[in-house]
């Protein structure tokens, strides 16, 4: 499997979902899922053109981060994040895509030595097997933050089930979508709230038609893409 020639489908079909919806194609970002595959896959990826990468494991994310050192990467930790694992990554990331508890907040205020731009991750089809706020959860979870320094919510993130019904999965990126809206209305300094993380290699699509600016993409990018990103 060429990883250039899976670029190259896969930014033709968003393409035509930034097409359909009305959208800039510059406002859509890759994320390489490169969780479950070699550091010699990932640096395919990015000669490929991907600037996005994308772990849930912080010896994964160290491992690659020592060999691809280029300073136009970005680095995307996905996944739950352990509070005791904060110390080992919160400074070598860019973006944080499941900040779902007080707790959690807490460590990386108190870890962080930049300002560590976070989604907010939203269960919003409520299975009880994904992490994640309640979507009434969301607002009050946001202005409690305002006050740390060291957070800045960038966005939302979700993931829609693994289904057929392209409604159910609709639904969950609309719900997300509507939240994005209310959290600008607070115009709260630390939440710009300007990204939506949501969309996968089996929904990137309809995501993006709803609004995604990040779509998490691994198995028909680079390889096996398992666990929710």
């Amino acid at each position: 499997m060429n990883v250039r020639e899976n670029l190259r489908r896969i930014n033709e079909q968003i393409n035509e979902a930034c097409n359909r919806a009305g959208r800039n194609r510059e406002d859509v970002s890759i994320v390489a899922v490169t969780k479950y595959v070699s550091i010699d896959r990932a640096i395919e990826a990015k000669e490929a053109g991907i600037t996005h990468f994308g772990e849930n494991r912080d010896n994964g994310l160290l491992e690659k981060q020592a060999v691809m050192t280029d300073e136009n990467i970005s680095w995307h930790f996905i996944g739950s994040l352990q509070t005791r694992k904060v110390k080992s990554v919160i400074k070598s990331i860019d973006f944080l895509h499941s900040l779902d508890r007080m707790s959690l907040a807490k460590e990386i205020e108190k870890r962080a030595d930049h300002t560590v731009r976070c989604f907010v991750q939203v269960n919003t089809s409520l299975e009880e097997s994904k992490h994640g706020l309640k979507s009434e959860e969301v607002i009050p979870f946001v202005q409690q933050l305002a006050d740390f320094t060291h957070i800045e919510i960038a966005g939302l993130m979700t993931m829609a089930p693994y289904t057929d019904d392209q409604t159910v999965i609709r639904q969950c990126f609309k719900t997300l979508k509507n939240l994005q809206e209310e959290i600008k209305q607070l115009h709260q300094v630390n939440a710009p709230c300007q990204h939506l993380s949501m969309g996968m290699s089996n929904d990137f699509e309809i995501a993006i038609e709803e609004g995604a600016t990040f779509v998490r993409i691994g198995s028909s990018l680079v390889g096996n893409e398992t666990g929710g990103a």
